[in-house]
């Protein structure tokens, strides 16, 4: 039997009672319905509210009998297999579980969906909108509508890789320049179609990461995108040993040797753009793990204040950005934009009259005016050579992509001491712990002093989706996590939802939360007496310096990002 017909088959109105339904579909008794209707003659209310709150019933055995009444039919068997994957193509994995949606149906002027909740209002008009015809809903279980969501999406995934176990590969193709991977003709091994789709993917999807986990029956793809990790599918153990051997041959290493990590890099062209992939294998007990980070090449620069930098901490920033010497440092996680900061500071202060040098690894922004070095491990081309290199140089103002160790650390801050202004980032929680963290490389209290005039630590949150998200009140809970006792009278808090916009996820583009440690003579004198980032921390406060803390409260209030984001992203020992 066809969906249609079963379908059809299916719709019986009924104009019998939600109760009396209910003990005929469900293992409602007489006695518990007796029960609810009694307490619903003495408190009022609906008799569905009453029997879940009572766990007399469940949602879905509710639904199932609201839909039996109004005429929306409800079935219990999904036939996957009947189901064109094609009909998802254009609806994420993540919105069709978030909300527990699958298309299962097209004609001309109609699309049947799949529905746990037929009362979702906000997703039928997604829906119309995506498919641009009628929405038809038929109702069935959840626990049913996610499993039928895992086997149509992984069978129009699977479509492409079904043959890859039986390919071989040509050691010996010519991948001297970059790849276009939009010009696939159509006899490519399925191995490279599959490998370019996901590549592909990622960068229309804007994610900084390709992750590939081989486990011991399957493997998992995942994407990292605004900074959170995604699953886009998975994948028979069996393929794995073909696309990792591809993206290997892509990156020149060795498809031979899989008991060592080995890094490489991937140069493709897609659709005009030049994008650079770092490549990182690490070999695991199931295969070997591949992480891919996307760096595309451009020379779009983002503004201080597009970065979401504003108030006190853009004027900060401007006014050390125009210092003749010292260093300045940006720290936070990896991943947390830093680099781009650092690239928006000095194209802020790039001018003819300047001579700016760079050492990066990688050289993620090319920008006009800016000398920028690579680093090269391979012919021993580090940090500390590249910068000791530069000084002969004589620039004005240089920027170290990273201080790693401490010979970098000592050469960066003599530079600043000879009349070199230097940026570089740093790995620490908050600004207060940048100099401890360089007094535990082994630099000088009194270097440190002398030299550093500022420390920002900043990180990366999403911002709210504004085309879903809600106004909602904080519950007393967030209250204590956040600290807050009472809201300022401007305040608007926002909650996620998720639309088709925003791929279900209730998020749209990222901002950054940020604090601005300038270094006076009070912090200069605490350095010198190596006390600990907590004491830092407090005499930073004391003039002036909004916390991280702070800033994320601010950008809740204002309805920039949520409360879950700022928890996600910012634990709690680091916001207070």
């Amino acid at each position: 039997m066809k969906i249609s017909e079963e379908v059809s088959e299916s719709i019986e109105v009924s104009k019998e009672r939600i109760g009396e339904l209910l003990v005929k579909h469900s293992a409602l008794s007489r006695s518990q319905l007796e029960e609810a209707l009694e307490t619903q003659r003495i408190e009022g209310g609906l008799i569905g509210d009453i029997l879940l709150r009572k766990n007399y019933i469940n949602q879905n055995e509710l639904i199932k009998v609201v839909c039996l009444q109004i005429g929306i039919p409800y079935l219990l068997d999904i036939k996957v297999d009947e189901i064109d994957s094609n009909l998802v193509k254009d609806l994420s994995i993540n919105y069709a579980k978030t909300h527990e949606i699958l298309p299962t149906l097209e004609t001309e002027y109609t699309v049947t969906v799949f529905m746990s909740n037929p009362f979702n209002y906000n997703v039928v008009n997604d829906l119309h909108m995506i498919f641009k015809k009628e929405i038809k809903i038929i109702c069935s279980s959840s626990h049913r509508i996610q499993d039928a969501i895992n086997r149509v999406y992984e069978r129009a995934n699977r479509n492409i890789v079904d043959s890859i176990e039986d390919e071989s590969f040509d050691e010996n193709i010519d991948l001297d320049g970059p790849i276009d991977i939009l010009d696939s003709s159509a006899d490519e091994a399925p191995v490279i179609k599959f490998v370019n789709s996901i590549m592909f993917k990622a960068v229309k999807e804007r994610a900084s990461d390709i992750h590939i986990e081989p486990y011991e029956r399957e493997t998992v793809y995942r994407f990292r995108i605004n900074g959170v990790m995604t699953e886009i599918l998975r994948q028979p153990k069996k393929t794995h040993a073909a696309v990792s051997s591809r993206i290997k041959v892509m990156a020149k290493l060795d498809i031979a040797e899989k008991r060592l990590p080995q890094d490489g890099r991937i140069k493709i062209k897609l659709a005009g753009k030049d994008v650079d992939i770092r490549l990182s294998t690490i070999p695991i007990q199931a295969g070997e793990r591949i992480v891919m980070r996307i760096l595309e090449k451009n020379n779009t620069i983002l503004r201080l204040e597009a970065l979401g930098f504003r108030g006190k901490v853009l004027e900060g920033l401007q006014d050390l950005g125009a210092r003749k010497h010292g260093v300045l440092y940006v720290t936070g996680p990896t991943g947390h934009g830093k680099t781009t900061t650092l690239m928006a500071i000095l194209d802020r202060i790039n001018s003819p009259d300047k001579m700016i040098i760079t050492v990066e690894d990688p050289v993620e922004y090319e920008v006009p005016g800016i000398s920028q070095i690579q680093v090269n491990h391979k012919i021993e081309l580090t940090f500390a050579v590249a910068l000791r290199s530069i000084l002969r140089q004589n620039p004005d103002v240089v920027m170290v992509g990273e201080t790693r160790d401490k010979e970098t650390a000592e050469i960066a801050i003599n530079a600043s001491l000879t009349g070199h202004f230097v940026l570089s980032t740093l790995h620490t929680n908050d600004s207060s712990s940048a100099p401890t963290r360089l007094i535990d490389m082994g630099v000088q209290p009194f270097l440190i002093s002398s030299s550093l005039v500022g420390v920002l630590a900043q990180r990366l949150v999403r911002t709210l989706c504004n085309s879903c998200k809600q106004k909602t009140n904080l519950s007393d809970f967030e209250k204590v996590v956040l600290d807050v006792e009472e809201l300022p009278d401007s305040a608007t808090v926002f909650k996620p939802v998720g639309c088709a916009k925003c791929h279900g996820t209730g998020y749209s583009g990222r901002t950054v939360v940020s604090e601005l440690l300038i270094v006076n003579d009070e912090i200069r004198a605490l350095i010198i007496q190596k006390v600990d980032a907590a004491t830092i921390k407090k005499a930073a406060v004391r003039a002036g310096m909004r916390t991280l803390r702070g800033d994320a409260l601010d950008k809740i209030f204002e309805g920039i990002t949520s409360v879950e984001e700022i928890l996600r992203a910012i634990n709690a020992e680091e916001s207070h």
